[in-house]
């Protein structure tokens, strides 16, 4: 009889231990979820999360370690200022704050160079020759001038450009419009046509004094115009620059460096112009004012009677 009572009891135990096995594994499985919810908060509460991929990094993390992209802000070393991760250029103080990256080139640096190793230049700056400011760029912020040899190699491409020399006779023409002087009234117009008759009747005075009797006086024409008809040329000539220096606009690329330099060769002399970045759609005297001209941006016409405000102005 006790025989038969241990083999129930062994046949019992055989039968309800997986049984009680499987319900702890579900069990277990049940909270899993909560586990992992709870694991993904304790990581959110310490790290920060990509707004672009989702992925949790570390607190500290300024890219993400997944995708690349900027996650955080950090300080200019020279005023303090928030500034993205990725700018190389502090747009409250105005300074060059990357000191791994040649500002001439966009070589890697280690920190502690006198002169970049790749293109000479040095990293305290040049002083430009045509205004005497100091610059930390290839071309002159101020003045626009080419300081490094891989500047002027750039202005020479340029200038081969139709594209670009379409551009500087289109600047000329609209150069001159926009120094000519209209007519204020009626007033003006008789006042020339006066001056006209007085020019022909001195000159016919002296020819007949020469012996010339019925001398031929070339006549004069006008330049001037009325605001209204100078505006309207002045309109004209803007649309065609506007339209060449879309084709020249700046595409994205992965150098700041690269970007400053080609926006800068692109630039005509003549008129005022000012650069419109992609960044933050600020308009800027130069993309040398920009934080992130790697992100793109155009040269845009302003002509010498704009009141447009330009960001990086001092």
């Amino acid at each position: 009889m006790m025989n038969d009572n241990t083999t129930n009891l062994e046949s019992t135990q055989r039968t309800s231990r997986p049984q009680q096995r499987q319900r702890e594994r579900e069990l277990q499985h049940d909270d899993q979820p909560a586990q992992m919810q709870q694991q993904q908060h304790q990581q959110q509460a310490g790290g920060k999360q990509c707004p672009f991929c989702g992925t949790i990094n570390e607190p500290e993390a300024l890219f993400c370690a997944q995708c690349g992209q900027p996650i955080g802000k950090t300080s200019c070393p020279f005023c303090g200022a928030e500034v993205d991760p990725d700018a190389d250029y502090c747009e409250t103080c105005h300074h060059y704050i990357r000191k791994d990256v040649c500002s001439f080139c966009g070589a890697r640096l280690s920190g502690g160079e006198a002169y970049c190793p790749e293109c000479g230049s040095p990293q305290g700056g040049i002083v430009c020759p045509t205004c005497h400011s100091l610059s930390e760029f290839s071309f002159c912020k101020k003045c626009g001038t080419a300081l490094t040899e891989e500047a002027r190699m750039l202005v020479k491409e340029m200038q081969l450009n139709p594209d670009y020399k379409d551009l500087t006779d289109l600047v000329q023409d609209f150069a001159k419009l926009d120094n000519a002087l209209p007519y204020n009234s009626e007033r003006d117009i008789v006042r020339e046509q006066m001056s006209n008759k007085l020019r022909e009747r001195v000159l016919t005075l002296l020819a007949k004094d020469e012996g010339v009797a019925n001398p031929v006086i070339p006549k004069v024409e006008s330049k001037r115009m009325t605001k209204e008809e100078l505006e309207e040329q002045k309109a004209v000539k803007a649309r065609m620059l506007s339209a060449i220096l879309d084709k020249l606009a700046l595409p994205p690329t992965p150098s700041p460096a690269k970007a400053r330099n080609y926006a800068m060769a692109s630039k005509p002399v003549g008129v005022r112009l000012a650069w419109v970045c992609n960044f933050k759609h600020a308009m800027h005297s130069s993309p040398c004012g920009c934080a992130k001209p790697q992100l793109g941006g155009k040269w845009v016409v302003l002509g010498s009677n704009s009141n447009a405000e330009i960001k990086d102005d001092k």
